[in-house]
């Protein structure tokens, strides 16, 4: 192998030990070569890193906690989604208690929990999962259940019973959609019930949505936006989505793109 194509893959193993997963153009521009570089590159590393479906993970990663990425998020705005978590890390407190959403967004706040930092991790999808539990002094409770492929994750009214006698520090909720009129949504029915009860039984409450979500509507309706403390964005948030959250006297943290670990 040439030492040009060690050092791109040495760089790409490096971001996705960082985010978990790229999409194939998104690599293309890191490594500042094209998308059939990448491949090729892939193709010669004897399985250190997997391609599938126009995204890339980390050797060992299961395909299907992948299910949701490419089912629904092929237009993933994933350097938002980095934005809006590296706002969230801000909140991580060593020694809490902290329930992670599913969905695509929060993995990257999951990549950004320092170890062995003592931090008890409630979650019920498989791409937080597995991220969380790599990481030396992190606890982890995963919620079972029937699983779900639209998300990657499980569901079921004993996980509900497990969640409301866990005493939860901050929730970090994921939404599809949030809207003036219509509120926060999104757009598995299964996953309301486990977000409105890690909302509920949570001191701090708080959503991590890229700036892509607002005036936007999703099937399932689960909150009111006045119902988190504090609202993580990337800084491109415009000027009518920084007013509703205001109006909603939440609390708005935001990141810029780059300017963190994405």
């Amino acid at each position: 192998m040439s030492k040009q194509r060690k050092h791109r893959l040495d760089q790409l193993q490096a971001a996705l030990a960082a985010g978990g997963f790229l999409r194939l153009k998104d690599a293309a521009r890191l490594l500042d070569v094209s998308e059939m570089t990448v491949r090729r590159d892939i193709a010669a590393c004897d399985g250190c890193v997997t391609y599938l479906g126009g995204y890339i993970m980390a050797a060992g990663e299961a395909p299907g906690s992948m299910g949701y990425i490419l089912d629904r998020e092929r237009d993933s705005h994933t350097p938002l989604k980095r934005a809006a978590c590296d706002a969230a890390a801000t909140l991580l407190k060593p020694g809490e208690t902290i329930f992670l959403d599913c969905g695509t967004t929060i993995p990257h706040l999951a990549s950004r929990i320092p170890p062995n930092s003592g931090i008890t991790v409630v979650c019920y999808a498989m791409n937080v999962a597995e991220i969380v539990c790599k990481k030396p002094g992190v606890r982890v409770v995963m919620l079972g259940g029937l699983y779900h492929s639209s998300s990657a994750s499980f569901s079921s009214p004993e996980s509900l019973e497990t969640l409301r006698g866990i005493g939860i520090n901050t929730a970090f909720i994921s939404a599809g959609g949030i809207h003036a009129a219509f509120g926060v949504s999104c757009s598995n029915f299964h996953e309301v019930a486990v977000k409105q009860t890690a909302i509920g039984n949570a001191v701090s409450k708080v959503l991590v949505v890229d700036s892509s979500k607002f005036d936007v509507v999703k099937p399932v309706f689960f909150a009111g936006l006045d119902r988190f403390d504090t609202v993580c964005c990337d800084d491109a948030l415009n000027a009518a989505g920084r007013d509703l959250v205001a109006d909603a006297k939440c609390r708005l943290l935001t990141a810029s793109p780059g300017a963190g670990r994405g």
